[in-house]
């Protein structure tokens, strides 16, 4: 997978127009992600080259900045669907160290709505050789109607028209 296609276009608001530690371009501490349409249409990408400031043991890629990368590319992945939810439980499995100044490629997309619970899977490979170095799942719980437009209209719409709603049932 390439990283040489266009940001996200939100479709109006501005998604990078914050503080978001993970992709905001106003927080100058933040990782400011790039986030990237998968051209399958599935969910969002972004390419990862880890700078020192976020380093854990040397030469290495804290754990938490991982898992951040993650989880933006799963809750952005549901944002492209037209789903706002909010992380409700996500484990990491670090699979092999993400090594600082190494290219990575991260990945999320949607795996199952339940409804009001929404499952999704992330993984961070190396661009070199592929290799699988982290990856994770999660649920994302779906925000209430009225803020899922108030995100909608701040952040974009990232091609979907309106919120989604839940199936009657769950699965859809």
């Amino acid at each position: 997978m390439t990283t040489d296609r266009e940001p996200l276009d939100p479709g109006g608001g501005d998604a990078t127009d914050h503080n978001c530690f993970g992709c905001g371009r106003l927080n100058e501490h933040g990782l400011q992600l790039n986030l990237i349409p998968d051209p399958d249409g599935y969910g969002v990408f972004t390419a990862f080259v880890p700078a020192s400031r976020t380093e854990g043991y040397t030469g290495m890629v804290h754990g938490g900045i991982i898992t951040t990368v993650l989880d933006e590319v799963m809750a952005w992945s549901l944002a492209r669907h037209g789903i706002w939810a909010v992380t409700g439980q996500l484990t990491t499995r670090y699979r092999k160290p993400v090594v600082l100044g190494e290219a990575t490629t991260a990945i999320g997309f949607l795996v199952r709505d339940r409804g009001r619970a929404i499952e999704m899977r992330g993984e961070i490979r190396r661009d070199a050789d592929r290799v699988l170095l982290a990856n994770a799942t999660a649920t994302f719980i779906r925000v209430p109607p009225s803020k899922a437009s108030e995100w909608q209209s701040r952040y974009g719409s990232f091609g979907a028209a309106e919120p989604t709603e839940p199936m009657e049932g769950g699965d859809r």
